[in-house]
């Protein structure tokens, strides 16, 4: 990452987040590289998020071309770009957004890309992709300590997995801690710690994460697996059986296709539960019903949190979220999950 100073335009440009998380987070963040593959309204929102941040480039890669539900899924294409390329489409909304931030499109697929391209960015995030490149992307990058972050909507239901690596340092800010008085009178109370509101301190802290491969394939036979089952969100077990459903289908459930794709998602989901060895009750027959397509208000919260946790990765300000989120638009709720370390 570059370290050279912050030209007065950019302290004026990022003068409410420089207050904010400080100086030095944002020319760590301005000095960062990211990669965002998928362009439809989750890889949209992403986009606006890192841009407005100000990271120092952001790549935009994506070899679908518009169509009319893409188009509506998201606000970086012109009404008029059916049958363009989705990311070339979202240029130049995407850069007029924030001049400072080089912006730049990739008409490539994903699957046809090197290992050695996702090498030259800091932090890679993946959406609309399958498992299998998921994976492979998380171990490649994990080799050269490239943040990693996944995500997608499928209709009420999103997620955002996140790998920061072994060893992700970052700071937090804390209340100071403060002797209490010694003035004899004042008892032994008096002369405890505490916590002064006006005053705060830096704290550096570092986590480790696990790979995505180590999350997708927990061991549920496992004792402690299973006893920590309840606390699992059912969105959890929901992503395993739509990545199941895009690998054997090549794409997501279609609303066109709406009969066709609820009965193949329910023997999925029998496929993919019994295979865990744990009951179909587990995710009721009712979920067929609410996870096609791609809802816009759902991809802006998940957007939001997704382009937060790069922010704060790539700028080592505060704790990040260890590993998963999880949003339902049924219950209008998110769930942060831990899947272990690597």
């Amino acid at each position: 990452m570059e370290d050279n100073l912050i030209s007065e335009e950019e302290a004026a440009q990022y003068d409410r987040q420089i207050r904010l998380w400080g100086l030095d987070a944002q020319k760590r963040l301005r000095g960062s590289r990211v990669l965002l593959v998928g362009l439809r309204g989750l890889g949209a929102e992403v986009a606006k998020n890192l841009i407005l941040a100000g990271v120092k480039g952001l790549t935009l890669l994506d070899h679908e071309q518009v169509t009319q539900e893409s188009r509506y899924a998201q606000f970086l294409i012109p009404v008029d770009a059916d049958g363009q390329n989705q990311a070339q489409a979202s240029l130049e909304r995407a850069q007029l957004l924030n001049p400072m931030v080089e912006v730049k499109a990739d008409t490539d697929a994903v699957e046809s890309k090197p290992d050695d391209f996702f090498f030259q960015f800091d932090a890679v995030c993946l959406t609309r992709c399958s498992k299998d490149l998921m994976v492979r992307v998380d171990q490649l990058c994990a080799s050269r300590n490239i943040k990693v972050f996944c995500g997608d909507v499928y209709g009420y239901h999103g997620y955002m997995f996140s790998d920061l690596g072994q060893e992700h340092h970052y700071v937090e800010e804390k209340p100071k801690v403060v002797k209490g008085s010694n003035k004899a009178n004042d008892g032994p109370e008096a002369k405890k710690l505490k916590v002064d509101p006006n005053e705060t301190t830096m704290v550096k802290k570092t986590v480790s994460f696990c790979s995505l491969k180590a999350a997708l394939e927990v061991d549920w036979t496992n004792e402690k697996a299973k006893n920590n089952l309840k606390r699992i969100p059912v969105d959890y077990f929901l992503l395993q059986v739509l990545l199941k459903f895009r690998t054997d289908k090549g794409r997501d459930p279609q609303p066109d296709s709406f009969a066709e794709d609820s009965q193949l998602l329910l023997q999925i989901r029998n496929d993919v539960l019994e295979t865990m060895g744990l009951s179909s009750e587990l995710l009721p027959n009712t979920f067929v019903s609410y996870c096609f397509s791609e809802m816009a208000p759902v991809c802006a919260v998940v957007g939001g949190v997704l382009g937060q946790e790069i922010v704060k990765a790539l700028s080592q300000r505060d704790a990040p979220h260890r590993n998963f989120f999880f949003f339902d638009g049924l219950k209008g709720s998110g769930v942060v999950d831990y899947f272990g370390s690597k």
